[in-house]
């Protein structure tokens, strides 16, 4: 495997902004893994190979680019991948870069918004890539505040790209999205504090003090999705959670996730996750996953 350190700050110190690196190879040999730093993952010729962020389990295509929260476990696997010359670009930048008064400025709420999702992982659109990864290649000869600089502009025009797609649930990776209502919020806590739990809409409208139908539209409109496929998006965050985590039996994970019919948690699973809760298990390999 042939490896080109383009700027070498490995591991990054806390007098860094950040780092970036370059690499060919063959195939994908590092563990899952997670990190406190953020990191920007651009990948081309790997048509085949497997992505695993949080409990997101998908096969990629020849230009690939990821953009990884804090903590959020990660890893690129072979799987049906059968280049001999990936190419990878990796930028990795602290959590707390951008001071949180600084991101709360009216220019900087795109990239605000994307850090915050980041915390699921974010899949860019082709499109967006093709754009983006020759200034990556760029980036790597800028130095000092020019680089800097240029970061800033890469992470703007991502943040503002069409088509972006997060990857992780939400209650997997634990991640704590604003929604700039304490209704919904309120919602979204009580619904976390009870997925194992029959809830009903009725119940979750007269919390947040609303009608039925008015509080439908609302929830919808500020998070993107109905109430019901939040609900169910939870559950199977912290069912997949659980597979990962516990030894509990697959009909235990369902019923301890609010699914009373193990048909149908399978059913509703697959459909969400590309496979059986019991595959996911398996493929997930939770005993290879170091932390650095």
């Amino acid at each position: 495997m042939q490896k080109n350190i383009l700027r070498e700050i490995t591991p990054l110190t806390s007098s860094d902004c950040f780092t970036i690196f370059s690499r060919v190879k063959s195939n994908f040999d590092f563990p899952l893994h997670s990190h406190e730093e953020l990191e920007l993952n651009f990948i081309m010729n790997a048509h085949g190979a497997k992505r695993v962020v949080g409990d997101h389990i998908g096969e990629i295509d020849d230009l690939e680019m990821v953009l990884v929260g804090s903590n959020l476990p990660h890893v690129w696997q072979t799987h049906k991948c059968t280049s001999d010359e990936i190419r990878e670009i990796t930028i990795q930048f602290h959590k707390d870069l951008f001071d949180e008064k600084f991101l709360r400025r009216n220019q900087l709420s795109f990239i605000r918004n994307m850090l915050e999702r980041s915390a699921r992982g974010i899949q860019f659109s082709r499109q967006t890539i093709e754009s983006i990864h020759p200034r990556l290649t760029i980036l790597s000869q800028k130095q000092g505040f020019d680089s800097v600089l240029e970061l800033l502009s890469i992470l703007h025009d991502l943040s503002i790209s069409r088509n972006m797609h997060t990857l992780s649930d939400a209650s997997f990776s634990n991640a704590e999205l604003s929604y700039n209502s304490r209704r919904i919020e309120k919602t979204i806590e009580y619904m976390n504090l009870n997925f194992q739990k029959a809830i009903t809409l009725s119940e979750v409208s007269k919390l947040a003090n609303m009608t039925d139908v008015s509080f439908s539209r609302f929830f919808k409109n500020r998070t993107g999705i109905t109430f019901m496929d939040s609900l169910l998006e939870m559950r199977l965050g912290h069912a997949s959670r659980l597979l990962i985590d516990t030894t509990q039996s697959v009909a235990e994970v369902a019923y301890n996730c609010g699914f009373n019919n193990i048909s149908n948690f399978n059913r509703l699973f697959r459909k969400k996750k590309g496979c059986t809760p019991k595959e996911f298990r398996e493929n997930y390999s939770y005993d290879n996953r170091v932390f650095i």
